[in-house]
């Protein structure tokens, strides 16, 4: 779509419009509120009748500009003689490069005339007083057309005695000389010509006050354009006399009564089949503003608002222009409780900014009160340090409902928020049992430090499986299928920061497990590294190693210090006889072995003393443990 303004005028348009696989040319007077298909001529240059009407027939004018400075555009038009328009174009259904011929109208747009069936270069002589014509063709020419009378008569002027290929045309801004110079060359080899025409000679006398009459603008019958009746002082046509410069050409432009097209649909409004500006489904309507308090007053819109350079005159009782509204008390809406950077995330310690976004509904006694979630609170009856924002730090990490609730004398409205916070992860430890019954259920833990309360998310593996298992509970249950030694690894992700545990755990049909306590004075001696543990269960397994079993020693966390000491089936024993032994009874002669017996432990300075408690679990001939 390509829009062109009509010199002179503010609010009338031109523009070519794509619908479908045409192109057509409109018109507007009310700068683009209202569009009309160009009116065609009723009769050809030979007088004969086109009956060209709208909608199927119209005008099309070619709205190109010219790249070369001395040549003019295919439609032009000067303020100097307001109201004349000469275009390039034709007519028919629509657009198009074929029986293109010239046309001129003298009243803005409104009426169109033919002046040539080919098409032409046209330039305004003396401020409009006089057109200038030559053909737009491939060969070279000799002489060129003068119209004195708005294009209803040309008189041909030969300006070179031979053929000349035409460039473009130099205008003489001078008025006292009337020169037009026309540039080009006689022939594609020959060198640049200059020939100056004086066209003095066509003006025979200054223009007085009877050369000159009144012309009204009209808007296709109505007389008022853009909210005016516009009157302007144009020279008769035929008039052969010299226009001058710097002569009014507007007479008066007296204000008209508004209509619905001299306003356009104001924000949140659309333009109906009717004119009528209604409000978008969208649209929920105006608001007083945030200022806006009992008392005072806010500019409300109708749906409509003027044109810009529109100067009509509103009349009756309904004005369609926005106006002055008392603001009214009502219930606080449209609440929005925010983060200063609209973040939903925070490390622990941060300062957070929360914003509160609301219609105050007209009043300034409006209690606001701020929940942050973690038990604290507060609570505002000056919204000003609301709007500035209020600030909260998070000691702990975890998921917290911020709620924002408004509230005055008609109403309430809140807003909820939730807000994580979050601390970087610095340790995971793996929970598991040492040896599991196979087919029996087993539950495994993570435990995070520091807590991450809701906030983390455990990505588990288990024996050989490829996808992990994900949870956002530290605890697992697990039945393991196959004997042998399972690893079990859990991957913790919190605050941007992954961290992992491992485990191995013994899958047994069935076993015994002793408990083992020791004396409380080895707490006093205990070296505080991580692998103190796992070097008294290397000190129980040594002294342990007569039995020629299978033995597992799992130090248990936390003080006292204990031991469970897990003694499990052999892979495979047999008898003298070839048969397959009994296992449980190998494992109840190794219970009462060890009962009630006293082992003594080196451990660098100390002599400790370890008392198998007959405390154990049995298992029946099944394998249940019981």
């Amino acid at each position: 779509e390509i829009d062109l303004d009509v010199a002179g005028f503010s609010g009338i348009l031109l523009a070519n419009r794509k619908e479908g696989r045409q192109v057509k040319t409109y018109i507007s007077f009310s700068k683009g509120q209202r569009w009309s298909l160009l009116k065609a001529p009723a009769v050809d240059l030979a007088g004969n009748s086109l009956n060209c009407r709208p909608p199927s027939c119209s005008l099309h004018l070619h709205l190109q500009m010219s790249e070369n400075p001395y040549t003019p555009d295919s439609i032009s038009s000067k303020e100097s003689v307001p109201g004349i328009i000469v275009a390039t174009g034709n007519i028919g259904s629509e657009l198009s490069y074929q029986n293109v011929g010239m046309f001129i109208s003298s009243d803005a747009g409104n009426t169109w005339r033919q002046i040539f069936e080919e098409e032409h270069r046209v330039w305004f002589l003396e401020e409009g007083g006089a057109l200038v014509a030559i053909i737009q063709a491939t060969v070279p020419i000799s002489h060129l057309w003068i119209s004195l009378d708005e294009g209803r008569h040309w008189q041909q002027h030969v300006f070179s005695p031979s053929p000349l290929f035409v460039d473009g045309i130099l205008m003489d801004q001078d008025l006292q000389h009337h020169v037009i110079m026309l540039f080009g060359h006689f022939s594609y080899r020959s060198e640049w010509q200059l020939i100056k025409v004086d066209y003095r000679g066509l003006f025979s006398r200054q223009c007085s006050e009877g050369d000159y009459q009144p012309w009204y603008l009209l808007n296709q019958g109505e007389p008022c354009v853009m909210g005016q009746r516009q009157v302007y002082k144009r020279r008769r046509a035929g008039s052969r006399c010299i226009l001058g410069k710097g002569r009014s050409r507007r007479i008066s432009a007296d204000p008209c009564a508004c209509n619905v097209f001299d306003f356009e649909c104001d924000y949140g409004f659309e333009r109906q089949m009717d004119g009528k500006c209604l409000a978008a489904f969208w649209y929920h309507g105006n608001s007083a503003g945030k200022g806006c308090s009992i008392g005072q007053s806010f500019l409300n819109s109708t749906g409509y608002r003027k044109v810009v350079s529109n100067s009509c005159k509103e009349s009756g009782k309904e004005p369609v222009s926005p106006r002055m509204q008392q603001c009214d008390l009502k219930a606080p809406r449209g609440v929005r409780l925010s983060t200063a950077h609209e973040e939903l995330s925070a490390p622990v310690g941060t300062n957070v900014t929360f914003l509160l976004h609301l219609d105050r509904g007209g009043s300034l006694q409006t209690d606001v009160r701020l929940d942050f979630g973690d038990g604290i609170a507060v609570t505002y009856s000056n919204l000003s340090h609301v709007t500035e924002g209020i600030r909260h730090i998070y000691k702990t990490a975890g998921i917290f409902s911020v709620t924002a609730r408004v509230e005055n004398s008609l109403g309430t409205d809140s807003s909820v928020l939730f807000l994580h916070i979050t601390s970087p992860l610095e340790q995971v430890y793996l929970s598991a049992p040492a040896v599991a019954v196979r087919g029996k259920q087993s539950e495994v833990s993570a435990v995070v430090w520091p807590s991450q309360t809701k906030m983390a998310i455990f990505y588990w593996w288990i024996e050989n499986n490829t996808e992990p298992i994900i949870t956002l509970e530290g605890k697992l249950s697990h039945t393991f299928q196959i004997e042998g030694t399972s690893q079990i690894s859990v991957q913790v992700s919190s605050g941007g920061v992954i961290l992992q545990d491992s485990k191995a755990v013994r899958v047994s049909e069935f076993f015994r497990s002793l408990l083992l306590s020791f004396s409380p004075n080895l707490e006093e001696h205990k070296p505080a590294i991580p692998d103190w543990r796992q070097d008294v269960a290397r000190v129980v397994m040594t002294t342990l190693s007569q039995v020629q079993h299978c033995l597992l020693v799992c130090v248990l966390a936390g003080t006292p210090t204990a031991a469970e000491v897990f003694i499990l089936p052999a892979a495979q024993t047999h008898t003298q006889s070839g048969e397959l032994g009994n296992n449980e009874q190998e494992l109840e002669k190794v219970r009462q072995q060890h009962t009630k017996h006293t082992y003594t432990l080196h451990n660098a300075n100390e002599i400790i003393c370890i008392k198998i408690f007959a405390i154990y679990t049995d298992i029946n001939s099944k394998g249940e443990q019981y």
